[in-house]
């Protein structure tokens, strides 16, 4: 149950388990103006930073997290908010009183609370990989185009100049004709263990409600690790490696080539049980020819393999990266975000339109208050980015086999054994 109580109570009680408290007024209706209200689903970890964000752009009236310490250092901050351990209590007693949600929880639980937060009619801002299954991108892409709301991404890179500009350049054909891409990451590495068996069951903390952190996912018990940061690497709950990070290393690559909707996947990797993801992976995507673009490859690794040097001689590779080998020149763009790209020749580059960005969470924002829709939107952009990174994880899965996608009816051809990696299944409670 849900209860109100004083912040100072709280604080001297922050190991109870589930809470609704603060002391918030009725707010008036959001008019365009008017600061932004907003609701921050998920507040430890990367969530911090996403409510900072919000912070600077509006007002943060309600809290929600399954563990009671991410709720008291949040309260140290934003006093008067109203704080919650379940998301779905959240929107039946307090939905009139926020405009926005901003959902910074562990992958296997962004599509339900998304997608409630969308049927409430809120504007939602998703960390990425946007969801942990690719039947769950397609459909919240689905839902939030017909909730008319605006929606974000949070993959942070999209809104630097030098992707937009770069992407722009290969569009316009500044490199000439695009002939392979390659993206890695050091991740896993020493940010979280693979390719492990799972841990033994543990005591559960009593600051962590961990029937809602499991969410819609199958019960397992509570065990060292899971929580608040190495879920990452286990099939029921995370994404990997490629949910980390793909979001991130291939954005300049999608951007500029629109690389939706791969023909078929291959991956070799260190080996998994189907349980912990692998160590290390190699995927090769393949890509048909799509409007002026012809048809291309796409490599991605990860763990701490990386393409050839030979690739782009001159500069040591950084551990996380991105190649676009065109007829002109070699692009290398270091780090997650594409914050900036060396070539491989000396090139007087012309200029060229883009559209420049005030900033990630402000582009959300700004739609929020009726201007134009935010480039990585759930349904034109981040919804298909994440489809086609997560279709790398089926063949990560099956380690060795060439699978064929059929995008349009979200299945491997000729098949049926990777629907359960697509399609997910709920526990009782939750739905999309």
């Amino acid at each position: 149950m849900a209860h109100n109580t004083s912040r100072r109570e709280f604080l001297k009680q922050s190991t109870s388990a589930v809470l609704g408290l603060g002391a918030l007024t009725s707010l008036k209706a959001q008019s365009p103006n008017d600061r932004v209200r907003f609701a921050i689903i998920g507040v430890g970890g990367k969530g911090w930073s996403g409510m900072e964000g919000a912070a600077r752009n509006g007002d943060i009236v309600a809290m929600c997290d399954i563990d009671s310490r991410s709720l008291a250092r949040g309260l140290e901050v934003h006093k008067n908010a109203r704080v919650y351990s379940d998301y779905r209590k959240l929107f039946d007693r307090r939905s009139s009183e926020f405009d926005a949600v901003v959902v910074s929880t562990p992958d296997h639980t962004h599509a339900v609370i998304a997608a409630m937060a969308l049927r409430h009619g809120k504007a939602v801002y998703c960390e990425k990989p946007l969801t942990r299954t690719i039947w769950e991108a397609r459909r919240l892409g689905e839902i939030a185009r017909d909730a008319k709301v605006a929606t974000q991404m949070g993959n942070q890179g999209t809104a630097h100049p030098n992707i937009r500009q770069m992407a722009a350049h290969i569009q316009a054909g500044t490199f000439g004709a695009v002939k392979e891409v390659h993206c890695w990451t050091d991740r896993p590495g020493g940010w979280w263990p693979q390719g492990v068996d799972r841990p033994a069951k543990g005591t559960v903390p009593n600051t962590v409600e961990w029937d809602l952190w499991l969410g819609p996912v199958k019960w397992r018990d509570y065990a060292d690790g899971y929580h608040p940061f190495a879920w990452r690497g286990w099939w029921d709950f995370g994404t990997g490696a490629m949910g980390d990070i793909a979001c991130h290393c291939m954005n300049l690559p999608y951007m500029a080539l629109d690389l939706r909707d791969p023909i078929a996947v291959q991956a070799n990797t260190s080996g998994h049980n189907k349980d912990s993801y692998p160590q290390s992976s190699t995927i090769t995507y393949e890509f048909a020819a799509r409007g002026s673009r012809g048809p291309l490859t796409l490599t991605w690794y990860d763990g701490g393999r990386k393409p050839s040097q030979d690739l782009f001689p001159s500069v040591p590779l950084a551990g996380n990266g991105c190649l676009i080998v065109c007829e002109k020149a070699t692009l290398y763009s270091p780090g997650e975000y594409a914050g900036s790209t060396t070539l491989s020749v000396k090139m007087e580059l012309p200029s060229v339109p883009y559209v420049e960005s005030r900033g990630h969470m402000e582009e959300w924002v700004d739609a929020i208050k009726g201007g134009k829709m935010s480039m990585s939107n759930f349904p034109d952009y981040s919804g298909p980015l994440t489809e086609m990174a997560l279709v790398g994880n089926l063949a990560v899965w099956a380690n060795g086999p060439r699978l064929e996608w059929d995008a349009k009816r979200l299945r491997v051809k000729g098949t049926r054994e990777y629907d359960s990696l697509i399609y997910p299944t709920y526990r009782e409670g939750y739905s999309l």
